[in-house]
């Protein structure tokens, strides 16, 4: 005698054990500090320690702009080095067309780099 099972059943197990994979871990932790967790409020345990010092002033301080394009400049070259780095590995083993998508890629990101220097960006203020 066979029987036939819902389809939809192997889905439903799989969906409650991965809910209970993700949530079993934070319920452990919120009973444990319930339960062994000193209760101590006070105002040393409630200050904001930042660095050992005191907080002064306002939180919010002016960025430059400039220091984050930067950062994403300096990562798009660094990009770079990992395309170029297997393409440099393999370069005599590959068909003309890779040569090609290669040149495209490099001139893509020397516009990009000379897009940059025109505007400024890589100067230092």
């Amino acid at each position: 005698m066979a029987v036939d099972y819902n389809p939809y059943l192997l889905i439903a197990v799989f969906l409650i054990a991965a809910v209970l994979f993700a949530v079993a871990p934070l319920f452990t932790a919120w009973v444990w500090s319930k339960k062994f967790s000193p209760k101590k409020p006070g105002p040393d345990k409630n200050a904001i320690y930042e660095c050992g010092l005191e907080a002064k002033g306002d939180a919010w301080v002016q960025f430059r702009s400039e220091y984050y394009l930067y950062g994403i400049i300096f990562l798009i070259f660094d990009v770079e080095v990992i395309f170029l780095l297997p393409f440099a590995v393999s370069f005599t083993g590959l068909p003309i067309g890779a040569f090609i998508a290669m040149v495209v890629f490099l001139l893509l990101l020397v516009e990009g780099l000379v897009w940059a220097w025109q505007k400024g960006v890589l100067s230092w203020k």
